[in-house]
């Protein structure tokens, strides 16, 4: 909804005349009229959507313009309603405008006059439209958690609504950091099973032997180390929704386990022969291609087909450039709000180098490109880019990525405040001691980068 297509008017008086010579004025202004002698029948054309606003005699049959003006605001509060009045009718209309008008001409009234306060109200109706619709996205799990202009983020943000309405299992494939957790929770907060649990397992994150244990859950005293029986993930997410993200890595073994589960609906507990009934939906996600990877005898056919009843596809940041910059905003907008900061507006060239950059790593390393902006970190920014753009994310762990950041986080704080400690423990939000046993560990020395500064 933008201004200019808010340009309706429901003109409301019992006198055809004014009426019509009131409708004649205001279209020859190129604004679109709705006309009534009947109070009675405003309520049917107006609801919480109506794009315009409306104008009301105060003085009719049946039911006054004051008395219309209350049951249209119980019905769309705020809603611009101006009110025209006869002399003798201004205290009534002065009233009115503290119950919530929103202005009264009296009669005779200058149609310019008319013509100026209708805009002014059209302009007000429009940004309560617009207000509404960006608060009904932020309500809507897919359009907050899915942004994107592309055509393809588009499809698949139809595709999400449309699957989150059907009991299946879903397979999604994507890139590493393109998005796959944000689509499965889209799907389960879009879903009938939305107010029950969305339980995630990374298979990948885990070894052999502790994926079937926290798939499947065991019996107290089942192995060793097994002090307490315990619930595993299709149990916990027994009602809802689980999602197995990396599930090209789940053991054959396990993979064995899991498609009986999924045709039965019932599981055993390791050690334990007592079956539990399952009711849930599983959302898988993978960055391989699992029909060659069962060609080659590492994941099982018919699980696959028992994932993959249904399919969605995450395209790649690099495939949708239009959606870059949107994203960038985005994500440094919530930076600044969690670390309370003001951010500069990012110049024309960082823009281009933005929209140049692969994005090996996708969204995931487009936000933590965005958190580095809106940290203020501007001496690293061309040094970055180099990094991200010639180097694959993946030939660092993340322990290095993270204490590379780490460190320069702290180094330029130090450089920032001229070594002065606690300063920089005020702006980290750190105690003395874990400050110092972070510099020692990344070898930053006070003095030196003083020393340094000075040269």
């Amino acid at each position: 909804m933008t201004i200019n297509e808010c340009n309706q008017v429901l003109l409301v008086d019992d006198d055809p005349a004014v009426l019509e010579a009131t409708r004649q004025w205001l279209e020859l202004s190129d604004i679109d009229v709705i006309t009534l002698s009947n109070p009675l029948e405003v309520a049917e054309v107006i609801d919480k959507d109506f794009a315009g606003i409306l104008v009301s005699d105060i003085r009719m049959p049946g039911l006054d313009g004051t008395e219309l003006m209350q049951q249209i605001h119980a019905k769309v509060p705020n809603l611009p309603i101006i009110l025209i009045t006869g002399h003798g009718d201004i205290p009534m209309a002065v009233q009115a405008i503290r119950q919530g008008a929103w202005d009264f001409l009296e009669k005779p009234f200058d149609p310019e006059r008319l013509e100026e306060v209708i805009r002014k109200a059209l302009i007000t109706r429009s940004l309560q439209l617009e207000n509404q619709r960006l608060r009904s996205a932020m309500l809507d799990p897919v359009i907050s958690r899915l942004l994107g202009h592309s055509k393809a983020m588009q499809t698949l943000r139809h595709q999400v609504q449309k699957l989150s309405k059907v009991q299946a299992n879903i397979l999604i494939h994507g890139e590493t950091g393109a998005g796959k957790e944000a689509v499965a929770r889209s799907l389960h907060e879009c879903s009938a099973r939305a107010e029950k649990p969305f339980v995630a397992i990374n298979c990948g994150a885990l070894t052999h032997e502790l994926v079937e244990s926290e798939l499947f859950g065991h019996r107290k005293g089942a192995f060793t180390g097994a002090l307490e029986s315990r619930q595993g993930k299709l149990e916990l997410a027994s009602g809802g929704t689980l999602f197995l993200d990396e599930v090209e890595s789940m053991p054959l073994t396990v993979q064995i386990k899991l498609l009986r589960a999924i045709q039965e609906q019932q599981i055993e507990r390791i050690g334990s022969n007592e079956l539990i009934e399952l009711d849930l939906i599983i959302i898988s996600a993978t960055k391989i291609d699992l029909l060659k990877l069962s060609e080659q005898g590492q994941f099982r056919e018919d699980l696959y087909y028992r994932l993959a009843v249904a399919e969605l596809f995450i395209p790649p940041l690099r495939e949708r450039q239009e959606d870059i910059l949107l994203l960038f905003n985005h994500f440094v907008e919530q930076a600044a709000q969690v670390h309370d900061l003001d951010v500069e507006t990012p110049s024309n060239s960082y823009r281009e180098k933005l929209l140049k950059n692969p994005w090996r790593g996708n969204v995931r390393e487009l936000r933590n490109q965005a958190t580095r902006f809106a940290l203020g970190l501007e001496s690293q920014q061309d040094e970055c880019f180099e990094n991200t753009t010639t180097h694959d994310l993946s030939s660092h762990s993340l322990a290095t990525q993270m204490e590379d950041f780490e460190r320069t986080l702290i180094r330029q704080s130090l450089l920032r405040h001229h070594g002065n400690i606690q300063k920089v423990l005020d702006e980290l939000q750190l105690p003395r001691r874990t400050l110092n046993q972070k510099m020692l560990r990344l070898g930053l020395q006070r003095e030196s980068l003083l020393q340094e500064e000075t040269d």
